[in-house]
């Protein structure tokens, strides 16, 4: 299904941070994770590792759950979502494609592990 340009860009925005690349590389290496394991691992505080999540859910790159622990502690939950989004430009000039050396295709976190 084709995303709008507003969401295109939103997606851009979120993944032109290096710190939110590593947040998405580590979720999809270990899996899914709650906020203050994985602020140690990325090594950044809550409060920073909070504006990236909400940055990346508002994307659509990242999704959350809140689930309560043995103890009754409230622990939100944040994993990779699926997503693969594809770019191309069509040329409006006289309706001609635009040759496909020029077509960008994104395709999420390949080489993202090596951030």
């Amino acid at each position: 299904m084709p995303i709008s340009g507003d969401q295109l860009l939103a997606v851009l925005a979120a993944l032109a941070s290096p710190q939110r690349l590593r947040i998405i590389a580590a979720l999809k290496s270990d899996g899914r994770n709650y906020v203050s394991q994985l602020a140690r691992e990325v090594g950044i505080s809550r409060p920073l590792l909070h504006l990236h999540l909400q940055k990346l859910e508002e994307a659509g790159l990242v999704t959350s759950q809140l689930e309560l622990s043995g103890d009754g502690k409230a622990l939100n939950y944040f994993e990779v979502a699926d997503f693969d989004f594809r770019t191309h430009a069509v040329g409006h000039r006289q309706g001609r494609q635009i040759p496909r050396r020029f077509v960008h295709q994104i395709q999420p976190m390949k080489g993202v592990h090596d951030v």
